[in-house]
Parts: structure tokens; C-alpha cells; sequence
């Protein structure tokens, strides 16, 4: 059993070490321990710190892409690289690096394909007031879309296996936290979360800059997500109500002027009639929205299948370099 440790980095050669020497050695289960670092586009010393500190791979861009294309990079690295399970951290050493046998152990045990770490929000010292709320309300819309029981959504503490990394797949170029549960949750991946502990601030946070800029695109991500899988379900809510209330407005018109109350007010019929073309046409875009989910579930499974080949030949590929 391997498991690769990815951290994403963005000039961490201040923090890096301070994570690494945080990161456990052994685990019971695990016969392999590696780590990765994604050098999304660092302008520091921070690939020159992780061979220093004994980093076994290294994946890197030449600019930076964002946390979202980070991860998905290390996972398709950790992947090639023959990882059965894959543990994603923070460069800052914000999660406490021994609750990693507390994120695998789920699955080890077959109970799980994705493990999220919940951190204590609620006693994290260095979270502010309004950050911690808008954590709690980010997590229910969340947990909502995907119909999961996920307490803590935006976490980046995670286990994924094998099955689970080959079949995820992350579109918008923000963060992969939300998305990708929201896609296990429609995908009925098993997932679970553990408590977690973290670790004191060592530097301010580069995805929570401004409380009001996370907020809007975290809702974007969370939106685009829900649209993706349940199109029918978003837009049908939409059309239906706006169906009813043309279709209540009309009755509502109807019997006012039985009564010789409702004479001439001609905007309320334009006003009935664009109300239920409106619902109209937003059901029929749910329905072509719905097809397109088809054809997408299709692809994913083109994926997943390709992904799946790719990993057997590089597994195949290294037995035979190994027993030569």
C-alpha cells in the first residue's frame, strides 16, 4: 500500500520545512510513504527547499495557474506515480501533520474513498468572527448541493483512494474543496470526515483575502457545480415558479374582471404572459442543461476509463523496471 503526501506551493520556502518535519514517516498499513510538492509558479526557493528537504517529486509550472490546477496536477502525478491513496495538505502547516493516519485509516479499512479532515472551526483562535460563520454557511450550502453530511466543505485536509482520484475531475480555476464534493456527492463516491487538529497561523491566508471576494466565488464555484449535475433540478425550480406566478397572476386577473374590477390594466397580461414564457422557456433549458449532464457522466466514464489504463501501464511499467 503507497501513499503519496501532495502539498500545493506558491513561494512556501519560509513554511516548507516547518510542514515537512510535521509529516509522518510510517504508518501502520501503509508499506510506502512519498512526498510531492506542485510548484504552482513560485518565484522563491521553494523547488531548491523540497530537494533539499528530501522531496522525492516535483511537479511544476512555469506560472501560477491557481490552487484548483495545482491539485488536479498532483493528483494525476500521484496517480502515474502508482499511489493507492493520495493525502492532500497545506504548505503553511495549518492542518497538524499526525491526524494524516486519522485521514487514511477510513480507508485502509474499506469504509471510505474520500476523507475530509474537520477542522475546529468554532476554536480556531486565528479565525475571525465573520470567518468563521461564512465557514459554517459555506459548509450547509454545500452540503445541501451535494446531498452529503460534509461538516467542514472548505477544507483542504483530505484522503482520496485510488478508485476515488481516478474519477474526479475539477473545471473551475478557483478551488477544488467545493467542487469536488459536490461531484463525489452526485457521483455517489463513499465519503466521510474526521476530526481534525490544527496549527497556529504562519501566515495570512492567500485563499481568504477578502471575506466579500471568497464569498462570490465560492458561490460561483458552488453554483457552476450544482448547474453541471442537476441542470433540471435548478433550472425546472426556477421555470415552475415563474410559471406559477404568471399562472396565479392570470387566475388572480380572471376573477377581478368577472367582478368588473380589473378592466383595461393590459400591463398585468403582458405581465402574465412574460412571467410563463419565462417558466416556460427556463424548463425547456433545464431539459437541454439535463442532456448535456448525460453526455457529461458519459465522458467522465470516458475518463475515468482512460485514467484507470494509464495508471495499470505505468504500474506495469515500473514491476518490470523493479525486476530487472
Amino acid at each position: 500500500m503507497k501513499l503519496i503526501i501532495q502539498i500545493p506551493c506558491f513561494n512556501e520556502e519560509e513554511t516548507l520545512e516547518i510542514t515537512y518535519n510535521d509529516l509522518p514517516k510510517a504508518i501502520d498499513g501503509i508499506d510506502e510513504i512519498e512526498y510531492l510538492i506542485i510548484n504552482d509558479g513560485s518565484s522563491d526557493n521553494t523547488v531548491a527547499k523540497a530537494r533539499e528537504l528530501g522531496f522525492q517529486h516535483i511537479v511544476s509550472f512555469k506560472q501560477n495557474k491557481g490552487l484548483a490546477k495545482g491539485f488536479m496536477a498532483g493528483l494525476d502525478a500521484c496517480l502515474h506515480l502508482g499511489a493507492d491513496i493520495i493525502v492532500n495538505t497545506d504548505a503553511d502547516n495549518q492542518y497538524n501533520g499526525a491526524d494524516i493516519e486519522k485521514l487514511v485509516r477510513p480507508i485502509l479499512d474499506g469504509k471510505a474513498d474520500i476523507v475530509i479532515g474537520e477542522r475546529p472551526i468554532d476554536q480556531t483562535e486565528h479565525f475571525s468572527w465573520k470567518k468563521k460563520k461564512f465557514q459554517h454557511l459555506g459548509s450547509w450550502v454545500v452540503r445541501v448541493a451535494s446531498g452529503t453530511d460534509i461538516p467542514d466543505a472548505p477544507s483542504g485536509f483530505r484522503a482520496y483512494s485510488r478508485e476515488a482520484a481516478l474519477r474526479l475531475n475539477v473545471v473551475n480555476n478557483y478551488t477544488y474543496t467545493l467542487e469536488t464534493i459536490i461531484q463525489a456527492g452526485h457521483n455517489k463516491i463513499a465519503m466521510t470526515s474526521v476530526p481534525i487538529r490544527t496549527n497556529g497561523e504562519t501566515r495570512p491566508s492567500r485563499l481568504f483575502s477578502s471575506m466579500w471576494r471568497y464569498m462570490k466565488r465560492s458561490a460561483s464555484v458552488i453554483i457552476r457545480s450544482f448547474l453541471m449535475y442537476k441542470p433540471l433540478k435548478f433550472f425546472g425550480t426556477i421555470g415552475a415558479a415563474s410559471f406559477l406566478l404568471g399562472l396565479i397572476t392570470g387566475i388572480w386577473y380572471l376573477i377581478d374582471s368577472s367582478f368588473g374590477r380589473a378592466g383595461g390594466h393590459v400591463q398585468l397580461l403582458i405581465l402574465v404572459a412574460i412571467l410563463m414564457i419565462l417558466g416556460f422557456m427556463a424548463v425547456i433549458v433545464g431539459l437541454l442543461g439535463d442532456t448535456i449532464a448525460a453526455n457529461r457522466k458519459i465522458l467522465e466514464d470516458v475518463q475515468y476509463r482512460v485514467r484507470k489504463m494509464d495508471c495499470e501501464k505505468s504500474d506495469k511499467d515500473a514491476s518490470l523496471k523493479g525486476s530487472d
